[in-house]
């Protein structure tokens, strides 16, 4: 028998399949939507994202405790909640973008298929991103609450606004009705209903017992109430601030704008928090700031609760 000295067993080499790329790139990397497909995937259960965020806080804090490092703890834990806060913030940019996007898709529909199908793919697109958005919006409330637990502070952003829009469940038809409930929903959480209350108090008052005391009569007098101050990192707003925060009291604070303003903002800000037009105000000793909030409130005919040495009391 004759061998042919070039016959080989080897199999020669063959080049992958389309399919083949896709599967291997699937089992790599997981679903890759492209930028114009929607995700079909569902989010995460609430169970799930419970028991990670607490797993993340009780493995941070039990490896930094007791060590060179605990110092650092309370900042390394403000800056987890604020992960989840940034990505609520990305994807609000994105909304944003979406809503313009539909704006311009409204104006361009002349009747055909094409400009139809667009205008739906943005609302499609849009629904997920409020989803994705008010998911973050949970893991940022219960990373804030583990937040509390391990530093006993309350947890706030240090820029902008933290709020909490609930889940919206109704099926959306077109997208100007998309565009009508989102412009509600934000009205709603960012006007909280209720009695406004504005409270003022200088960085050298630290009567908690006092503040707190003033405030629940005011509370119990107005339930329902929004609670404005100036922000005040210490001293009676401080203090203001946490008795909401233990109260679960929505609360507005209207912090100086020094760029825009520079001496005169805390008196700007006096001018701002009024304009809103509070039932009342809540006074402790201050500074002049303070007083010239309670005399231009006074002059608005707005009453004063005032607990200043020489007030008239609530």
């Amino acid at each position: 028998m004759t061998i042919d000295p070039n016959f080989t067993d080897n199999e020669p080499e063959h080049a992958a399949s389309t399919t083949s790329t896709l599967l291997d790139e699937l089992q790599l990397y997981g679903h890759r939507p492209f930028e114009d497909e929607l995700d079909s995937r569902p989010l995460p259960e609430v169970s799930q994202v419970t028991g990670a965020i607490a797993d993340i806080f009780d493995a941070l804090a039990s490896t930094f405790q007791d060590t060179r490092l605990e110092p650092d703890l309370d900042d390394l834990l403000w800056s987890t909640v604020n992960v989840f806060h940034r990505a609520t913030e990305r994807i609000e940019r994105e909304l944003d973008d979406n809503e313009q996007a539909q704006k311009r898709g409204q104006r361009e529909q002349d009747g055909s298929e094409v400009k139809s199908v667009e205008l739906e793919q943005l609302l499609a697109q849009g629904l997920t991103l409020i989803e994705r958005r008010n998911a973050f919006e949970l893991m940022r409330d219960l990373a804030a609450e583990h937040f509390q637990i391990h530093t006993r502070n309350t947890w706030h952003p240090r820029t902008g606004s933290m709020v909490n829009r609930k889940h919206l469940t109704s099926a959306m038809i077109d997208s100007r009705d998309f565009l009508m409930a989102r412009r509600r929903a934000e009205t709603e959480v960012m006007l909280p209903a209720g009695p406004k209350i504005g409270f003022t108090g200088g960085y050298e008052c630290n009567d908690t017992t006092a503040i707190w005391a003033a405030l629940d009569r005011v509370n119990a007098k107005h339930p329902g109430m929004v609670l404005l101050h100036g922000g005040s990192p210490k001293g009676a707003e401080r203090i203001a601030s946490c008795w909401a925060d233990s109260r679960k009291v929505p609360q507005v604070a209207f912090k100086p704008d020094f760029n825009r303003h520079k001496n005169a903002a805390p008196f700007r800000r006096n001018d701002v928090l009024l304009e809103t037009m509070p039932i009342g105000v809540v006074v402790f000793p201050g500074s002049g700031i303070s007083d010239n909030l309670a005399d231009k409130a006074r002059k608005l005919g707005i009453p004063l609760f005032d607990f200043r040495p020489k007030g008239g009391g609530a």
